[in-house]
């Protein structure tokens, strides 16, 4: 195991109704005039906005408002975001919503407090001062309710990259999984993806002897299994969106990550596509991974047929591992296919004419310089022929 350091200071109010106690958390934490940011007209028809609002007037609280964040939000409405606090004298942003308003409310948050562009922090720069952030959570996927990162696409050339930072975790963030029952059962599938990917990208290390951290992905990774299909077959099975909204925090917050190099190849490569088709981040997880993972496979045998026998219950084939570890792989691939997950570029709507463009902005887009690093370091060549087998 390495040396490490970990930071957690998000304040977590977690169960039915908890929204109502948002003033509290925001007075809790010393915001006066909070930016209340959210996405789109579910909020305001399901009348969490106003609840929201209600919890902030009984505390006295004043606010301004910015909705419209898309899914793989935006870098112009972080711009007006900025703007906006700025002249309202904001002091707090409160994402309500998922991760991709989570992750906007975050690069406001650090914009407001810097002097130069936000998207320095997007190419490389830590985030070390920025706004107090809370949220009101209303989709188990992301985990940036509980992170330090956060992700922006920049709309001039449709860049996704992302930023990080201790400063940019939340105050609080309060979490009713009774708000994510009326999701589709689409959108709660990519979610489901999208917490498993976060488990497989700490799980594929190159650190020696990480068993407490490798068990705790692993019994991440069961819950997931578990919980999947329950919620996709009773979209109201409280208990099941309540395990796996907390599951979706622990699988990002990096708990599961101390002490071990991590991969993120999968989420480059996915980042990718979703910037360029629009798609949803899950959805694009759910065809990358089974790629990457069957191309880096032989990188580590050993470690794919573990999970393989410890998660996906196959049987341990000593000596052939590799047919254990791709029989894993596709058991994996299977599982979300049944959720409702695609599995190739035609459930994307992406194109394989379109590889040369992806490759290209994955490998020397925003300053790269030809490769990305993680399990398994890869090239232009790697990352086309990855690409190649998801068509």
């Amino acid at each position: 195991m390495n040396n490490f350091t970990f930071y957690s200071p998000t304040y977590f109010v977690f169960g039915k109704e908890a929204e109502n106690r948002t003033g509290e958390m925001v007075k809790r934490f010393g915001g006066s005039k909070v930016l209340i940011h959210y996405g789109g007209g579910s909020v305001v028809r399901s009348g969490l906005l106003d609840r929201v609002k209600a919890s902030l007037k009984s505390e006295g609280i004043d606010y301004t408002e910015l909705g419209g964040v898309k899914p793989n939000p935006r870098s112009g409405l972080v711009y007006e975001g900025i703007d906006l606090c700025k002249k309202e004298n904001v002091d707090m942003i409160l994402a309500v919503g998922g991760g991709s308003t989570i992750d906007s409310s975050k690069a406001i948050a650090a914009g407001v407090l810097y002097d130069g562009d936000f998207w320095d922090f997007y190419c490389g720069k830590v985030i070390e001062e920025a706004l107090p952030v809370g949220t009101i959570l209303t989709i188990a996927a992301a985990g940036s309710e509980g992170s330090p990162d956060s992700v922006i696409t920049r709309e001039d050339d449709m860049m996704k990259r992302g930023a990080t930072g201790d400063a940019i975790r939340p105050k609080f963030s309060i979490l009713n999984p009774a708000l994510t029952q009326t999701l589709p059962a689409f959108q709660t599938a990519a979610g489901i993806t999208d917490i498993m990917a976060h488990l497989y990208e700490r799980y594929l290390t190159n650190t020696k002897d990480v068993e407490v951290t490798d068990r705790l992905i692993e019994a991440l990774l069961l819950t997931m299994k578990h919980e999947g299909p329950r919620v996709i077959k009773d979209p109201d099975d409280y208990e099941a969106r309540a395990n796996i909204m907390w599951a979706g925090m622990m699988a990002h917050n990096n708990s599961c990550g101390v002490g071990r190099s991590q991969d993120w190849n999968s989420h480059d490569i996915e980042h990718e596509l979703s910037a360029l088709y629009d798609c949803a981040h899950g959805a694009g997880l759910a065809v990358t991974m089974p790629a990457v993972f069957k191309y880096v496979m032989k990188h580590n045998i050993m470690r794919f047929a573990q999970v393989a026998v410890r998660v996906w219950g196959c049987s341990m084939d000593f000596e052939h591992p590799e047919v254990t570890a791709l029989e894993g792989i596709n058991a994996f691939s299977a599982f979300l296919t049944s959720l409702g997950m695609p599995s190739d570029f035609k459930g994307l709507g992406a194109k394989e004419e379109d590889i040369p463009v992806l490759v290209k902005n994955l490998c020397y887009g925003n300053g790269r310089d030809g490769k990305i690093s993680g399990f398994v370091p890869l090239d232009t060549d790697d990352c086309t022929k990855i690409y190649q087998m998801m068509v």
